[in-house]
């Protein structure tokens, strides 16, 4: 009985037993729906094959994307205010704070950067939308500050990548003063002569869009990007208008002369190195 017990049974067991699948090989695309092997995806930035939308990317993949040999250096940001209005809704802040800190493994909304692009070196702010929706808090107004003092004392290029629903309506007033705080540092790199430059991926509205991300020397966007202030419902409910087709989205800014480019992901480490080469 042991030698079936022990040999026998496991190996009938085996041959019977359904190989387990993993559950993370296929993403669906949110645009067309169709469902895309992680490896073809991978291999292609995170871009459908099937109708060129564009998925959003996180911090280390955006900036492993455009940094020379994802070689770069993280620069230490100030630590804001946790919860400076004691801000409580379905649960407390400090403990939403804490959950996307855990599921993120980022301190918040926020990373600067600094490195190379086509050998032009740059300060790079990027965006975490995975992090309550990319929202506009103290530390977003930190990490845009101390970015625009490094890129002055290293005196190269300033390049910000936003990724935001808008202000964070748990910091309230505090949130909203980000908007003139990053605008004057903004105006800081533009004094010094250096280049600024935007890359507007989806989505960029609400004060984000409102400051600092439409102040760009150069303001670049990814297809399809959702770029606008308000909702295009809440608009039409305002002026009481049907809007055009495709109304904010970065090609229909590009055609009203308010963005200056569209570039596909696979070309902006390119056409940005390109610029820097020509501005630096």
């Amino acid at each position: 009985m042991s030698w079936i017990t022990n040999f026998v049974r496991p190996k009938i067991q085996a041959l019977m037993r359904r190989n387990e699948v993993p559950d993370n090989l296929w993403t669906k695309c949110s645009s067309c729906g169709h469902m895309l092997f992680h490896r073809d995806l991978e291999q292609n930035q995170f871009v459908c094959h099937h109708c060129n939308f564009h998925m959003r990317l996180t911090v280390t993949q955006r900036l492993d994307l455009l940094f020379d040999e994802k070689t770069y250096t993280k620069v230490a940001l100030p630590k804001a205010l946790s919860d400076p209005l004691k801000f409580k809704d379905s649960k407390k802040y400090v403990d939403r704070l804490k959950e996307y800190r855990t599921k993120t493994g980022n301190d918040d909304v926020m990373t600067v950067a600094y490195g190379q692009i086509s050998g032009h070196p740059v300060v790079i702010a990027v965006f975490d939308f995975n992090f309550m929706g990319g929202s506009m808090g103290m530390a977003v107004g930190e990490a845009i500050l101390t970015g625009a003092d490094l890129a002055v004392k290293s005196k190269c290029p300033y390049l910000v990548i936003p990724a935001s629903g808008g202000a964070r309506m748990q910091e309230g007033i505090l949130s909203l003063m980000q908007m003139p705080r990053t605008t004057i540092a903004v105006e800081k790199v533009k004094k010094a002569g250096l280049p600024y430059i935007t890359l507007l991926t989806d989505p960029t509205t609400g004060g984000v869009s409102a400051s600092f991300a439409m102040l760009g020397d150069i303001s670049i966007a990814e297809p399809g990007a959702m770029i606008g202030f308000a909702g295009a419902r809440v608009i039409e409910e305002t002026i009481r208008q049907k809007l055009p087709e495709g109304f904010q989205s970065a090609e229909y800014l590009l055609s009203h002369g308010i963005i200056d480019m569209v570039t596909h992901r696979r070309d902006l480490a390119k056409t940005i190195g390109t610029l820097l080469g020509h501005l630096a």
